[in-house]
C-alpha cells in the first residue's frame, strides 16, 4: 500500500485527517501533567504549594517530550520524504534507528533525574520554602520513573502517524490519558496519597500507551520492520536528529522560559511588600506555572495542526509538487491564526473563570490578582505565537531544517529569554514579568513573514524545488 493520495487528495480534507488526531495526541501529551495539577490544585491539603511543586516539576517533563519529539517528528519527516521518493527500504531503516535511540537515551535521563533531583528542582524554583521542596521531590521521584515509558510512547506517536494511521496514533495517547483522570482523583482524594498519587495515575497511563505504541511497529503498513532495521545507524541517526531539531527546539523553549521566568519571579517577588511575605512567597510560581499550562494547551493544538501536515508537506516535497506545498502553507497558516486570535479572546475575556479550575476559590484575594494580570499580560498575542510555531514546523516537515532552526532559536532563546530579563528592568518588576511572550513573538512573526514569502518565490522556480 502507498501514499500516493497525499498527492493526489485535497489538502483540506488530508490536514483534517492528519491534524484532527494529531491535535489531540498533542493535547493529551500535555494533559498528563495538567490534569494532575488540577486535581492537586482542589485537593485542601495540597492547595498553591503542590501547585507550585508541580511546576517546578513541569519543565522535567517537557525535556523528555522535546527529546521524544526530536526523533519521533524528524523520523516522520524521513519517513514521509523517503516515501514520496518510494524508497520504503531506508523508511524501514530510519523507524528502526530512532526507537533505539529513544530507549537508550530514555533510560540514561531518567538516571539522571534521580540521581541529581534536588539540584534540578531547585533550578526551577522548587526552594522557595521548604514545604514546596518537600512536595516537588516527592512528585517529581515517581515521575522520573515513569520517564522511559512516556519517552517512548511520545516518540512512538508521530511514526505511527507516518505509516498512515493517525487515528491509531491518537488512541494510544488518549487510552493512557483516560487511565490518568480515573487513577488521580482516587489517588489523591480517596487514598490521599498526595503528589505520589498523581504521579503513579501518571506513570500507569504512560506504560500502558507506550506498550500499545510498541505493538504497532509488528504490523507498520507502508514500512514493514525486519530484523535489520533494528540495526543502529549513526548516519541516519544525524539526519533524523537535524529534521526533528525545531520540535525539540518547540519543546524545550517551554523550559528556557520557564526557568527564565520561574527565577526572574522569584528574584522581583523578593521586592514586592505583597509575595515577599512568608505565607505568599509560593504564589507568584504557581501562577506562572498555571499560566504555562494555559499556554502550553494552545501550542498544543497548534503543534499538532503544524505536525499533522508533517506527511502532507514532506512526502509532495520529496515528489516534486511544489504547487500543493505553497498551497498547504497558506491553508496551514490561516488556521493558525484563527485559532490564536480565539484564544487570546477567551483568556482575555474569562481569566476569572479559568482559574477556578485550579482551585482558585480556596486562595486569597493576591493570588486570584496576579493570575489575571499574568493571564492577560501573556496570552495576549496567541495568534503570533500559533503563527512562529506553525512556520518553524512547516520548515522542518519539507526539509529546510537549517532556516526552521535558526528561526526558533531566534524566537526562544534570544528574544524568549532577552526579553523577560529585560523587561522586568524597564517597566515594573515582578508585574511586567508575563509581557515577554508578546513581545517575543512580534518580533519573531516580522522574520517567519519575511523567510517566508521567499521560500514561496524559491518553490516557484523548478530548479530551487529541493
Amino acid at each position: 500500500m502507498e501514499n500516493n493520495y497525499l498527492e493526489t487528495e485535497k489538502l483540506g480534507k488530508l490536514m483534517r485527517k492528519y491534524a484532527i488526531p494529531c491535535v489531540i495526541s498533542m493535547l493529551v501529551a500535555a494533559l498528563y501533567n495538567i490534569v494532575d495539577q488540577i486535581f492537586i490544585a482542589n485537593a485542601s491539603y495540597l492547595g498553591s504549594y503542590g501547585n507550585a511543586a508541580n511546576t517546578a516539576v513541569f519543565p522535567m517533563t517537557v525535556v523528555a517530550l522535546a527529546i521524544a519529539v526530536t526523533f519521533g517528528d524528524g523520523c516522520c519527516t524521513y519517513v514521509s520524504i523517503r516515501l514520496g521518493a518510494k524508497d520504503r527500504d531506508s523508511a524501514g531503516r530510519g523507524v528502526g534507528s530512532a526507537v533505539i535511540s529513544v530507549v537508550w537515551i530514555s533510560i540514561l535521563l531518567m538516571i539522571i533525574y534521580l540521581v541529581f533531583d534536588e539540584q534540578i528542582l531547585k533550578l526551577f524554583g522548587a526552594d522557595v520554602n521548604a514545604q514546596t521542596m518537600k512536595l516537588s521531590k516527592e512528585y517529581f521521584f515517581w515521575i522520573s520513573i515513569g520517564i522511559p515509558f512516556y519517552m517512548v510512547g511520545q516518540a512512538l506517536n508521530p511514526i505511527i502517524r507516518s505509516d498512515g494511521s493517525p487515528k491509531f496514533a491518537m488512541a494510544t495517547l488518549l487510552t493512557g490519558a483516560v487511565i490518568n483522570i480515573i487513577l488521580d482523583p482516587i489517588f489523591i482524594y480517596v487514598f490521599r496519597w498526595g503528589m505520589k498519587g498523581a504521579a503513579i495515575a501518571t506513570i500507569l497511563g504512560q506504560i500502558v500507551s507506550a506498550i500499545v505504541s510498541a505493538l504497532y511497529l509488528l504490523k507498520m503498513k507502508q514500512t514493514p520492520l525486519n530484523r535489520d532495521c533494528f540495526k543502529y545507524r549513526l548516519s541516519l541517526v544525524k539526519k533524523i536528529t537535524i529534521l526533528g531539531i525545531t520540535s525539540f527546539l518547540s519543546q524545550f523553549s517551554i523550559v528556557i522560559s520557564m526557568a527564565a521566568t520561574l527565577n526572574v519571579v522569584v528574584k522581583y517577588e523578593a521586592y514586592d511588600p505583597i509575595f515577599s511575605q512568608e505565607q505568599y512567597t509560593q504564589i507568584p510560581t504557581a501562577i506562572a506555572g498555571i499560566v504555562s499550562k494555559f499556554f502550553q494547551i494552545i501550542i498544543s493544538c497548534s503543534i499538532g495542526i503544524a505536525a499533522g501536515c508533517i506527511p502532507i508537506g514532506g512526502y509532495n516535497i520529496g515528489a516534486g509538487r511544489n504547487d500543493r506545498v505553497i498551497e498547504l502553507l497558506k491553508k496551514l497558516m490561516v488556521t493558525e491564526l484563527i485559532l490564536g486570535l480565539a484564544a487570546s479572546i477567551i483568556f482575555l475575556i474569562f481569566p476569572n473563570q479559568l482559574m477556578l479550575i485550579f482551585g482558585s476559590s480556596n486562595e486569597s484575594e493576591y493570588y486570584n490578582e496576579f493570575a489575571v494580570w499574568f493571564i492577560r499580560g501573556q496570552l495576549c498575542l496567541l495568534p503570533l505565537a500559533c503563527f512562529n510555531k506553525a512556520g518553524f514546523i512547516f520548515l522542518q516537515s519539507i526539509g529546510k531544517s537549517q532556516a526552521s532552526s535558526v528561526l526558533s532559536v531566534l524566537r526562544e532563546f534570544v528574544f524568549g529569554v532577552g526579553f523577560t530579563i529585560l523587561l522586568p528592568i524597564l517597566f515594573g518588576g515582578l508585574y511586567a514579568v508575563p509581557f515577554f511572550m508578546p513581545a517575543a513573538d512580534t518580533a519573531t512573526a516580522i522574520l517567519v513573514v519575511i523567510y517566508l514569502r521567499k521560500m514561496v518565490k524559491s518553490l516557484k522556480v523548478p530548479d530551487k524545488a529541493n
